[in-house]
């Protein structure tokens, strides 16, 4: 956390651009409180210094007195979007610089919720149970997650369930990572009522309705060769390249036909995987042309452009695909997820890896969804401490904001709440007390530092 946060409490931190904004500047402890007269300026970062470029306004300032709480105050109208610094100063002595941000109007309402939409439990392949990775998530500073076991459906109910009589704010999505028979390519569905796996009779989910669905009707369950034939019916209408292989790409697009018909959001994850064949040579999970003509195509709702592997052809390729496909006009979804298989950061070093930050109306599935699709959504890469951000260029340098000047006390809010989660989930009762004290702190904390 930077020195700033940890003495200073600057708040709204994010607004609208042209409204004009009453901040409030708190000094954290004795050893800084202010006393009688300062100098307050702001500026624009986006248009460099004030003497190098003069007819650029970006020189204001301002005389403030403490008040009788200790505080300073600065109403400002802020006229374009960006990151402002604001400077305190004492005479000639700088105090502190702090930093705000303004939004232009079409990111009114829109709060950003960092979450993943891809993970396992040991339901598949994972470590931990669906409980136990939801606390644990939660304690690294999620707001929303998704578990999305191989072909299974039920593990996500079972970690809703789980918290279901006591309160949080973690919102626990329903899904599953949808692999069918005939091809190798993983969809996942992130929210869709009903599991798209648990359709085909040959998958590993359970076929009751009520482990397959959080509807009272899911579609019934078909044979396989109902399936094949269901794929193969479409493949004439898709004009598919002779050099394309028509059965997987096919199957791709009945995939995510059957997860929007479910009210979820498709995610063509890891393309550039690594996988060892039977001759233990390593491969890409999807062969490149195949990649190519998915992304061009974008059947999907959003491509998982960083994922859960640390070495450079998995992010490093997807992220150049999002970036070369953009520029040829050709405009997608993004997402980052983990692919977490293990939720204790001690024994999985990328145990956050990659996540994504939503722009969203609500921290609620349908939001979620919808804000996705409108490409109100950004990655994060943390393979390295210095992090990486991808997506559009405005919504990343917001992003960075946020990264630095947000994420770090909204993370430590999280952390006890996830901490109080696993405590419930693993029989301590009087958690359920601890559970409903902390609830509601990080919705507060977003009404105290965004005005939008």
């Amino acid at each position: 956390m930077k020195s700033e946060l940890h003495n200073y409490d600057i708040f709204p931190k994010v607004f609208i651009v042209g409204e004009s904004v009453d901040v409030t500047i708190r000094p954290l402890g004795a050893h800084v409180a202010f006393e009688g007269d300062y100098t307050i300026s702001v500026r624009t970062v986006g248009q460099g210094t004030s003497g190098s470029y003069p007819k650029r306004n970006n020189k204001y300032a301002c005389e403030v007195s403490t008040d009788e709480k200790g505080e300073l105050h600065l109403t400002h109208r802020f006229s374009e979007e960006g990151e402002y610094l604001i400077r305190i100063l004492r005479g000639q002595t700088r105090i502190a610089v702090l930093s705000v941000y303004a939004l232009n109007e079409d990111m009114r309402g829109r709060y950003p919720f960092i979450g993943d939409l891809h993970m396992h439990t040991c339901r598949s392949d994972g470590k931990q149970s669906p409980a136990i990775v939801a606390a644990n998530y939660r304690r690294h500073g999620y707001d929303f997650m998704a578990i999305t076991d191989h072909e299974r459906y039920y593990p996500s109910l079972e970690a809703i369930d789980a918290y279901k009589d006591v309160p949080h704010d973690l919102n626990i999505v329903y899904g599953e990572e949808v692999q069918l028979p005939g091809y190798d390519m993983h969809i996942v569905n992130f929210g869709g009522k009903y599991s798209v796996s648990g359709i085909v009779d040959s998958s590993a989910q359970h076929k009751e309705s009520k482990h397959r669905a959080v509807i009272d009707n899911p579609p019934s369950v078909m044979t396989e060769q109902q399936y094949f034939d269901g794929v193969n019916a479409l493949i004439p209408r898709l004009n598919i390249p002779k050099e394309i292989e028509a059965f997987p790409y096919a199957a791709c697009v009945w995939a995510c036909e059957q997860i929007r018909k479910a009210e979820g959001l498709s995610i063509f994850a890891h393309p550039y995987w690594l996988i060892q064949n039977a001759c233990n040579y390593d491969c890409y999970h999807i062969p490149e042309s195949l990649c190519e003509y998915i992304t061009e195509q974008h059947p999907f709702d959003a491509f998982e452009v960083l994922g859960g592997a640390n070495y450079f052809q998995h992010n490093g390729f997807q992220t150049l695909r999002y970036y070369e496909d953009k520029a040829k006009g050709i405009d997608y979804p993004i997402v980052g997820s983990t692919d977490s298989h293990n939720s204790i950061r001690e024994e999985n070093p990328d145990v956050v890896l990659s996540t994504t930050f939503v722009f969203s109306k609500e921290n609620e599935r349908e939001a979620l969804i919808s804000a996705i699709k409108d490409k109100y959504s950004i990655a994060i890469d943390r393979l390295s401490p210095q992090y990486r951000l991808v997506g559009e260029f405005r919504l990343v340098k917001y992003a960075r904001f946020l990264m630095d000047e947000y994420l770090p006390l909204h993370d430590e809010l999280c952390y006890e709440e996830g901490r109080l989660m696993k405590a419930y989930a693993t029989g301590d009762v009087s958690a359920a007390e601890g559970l409903k004290f902390v609830s509601g702190r990080v919705k507060r904390l977003q009404e105290k530092y965004f005005k939008i």
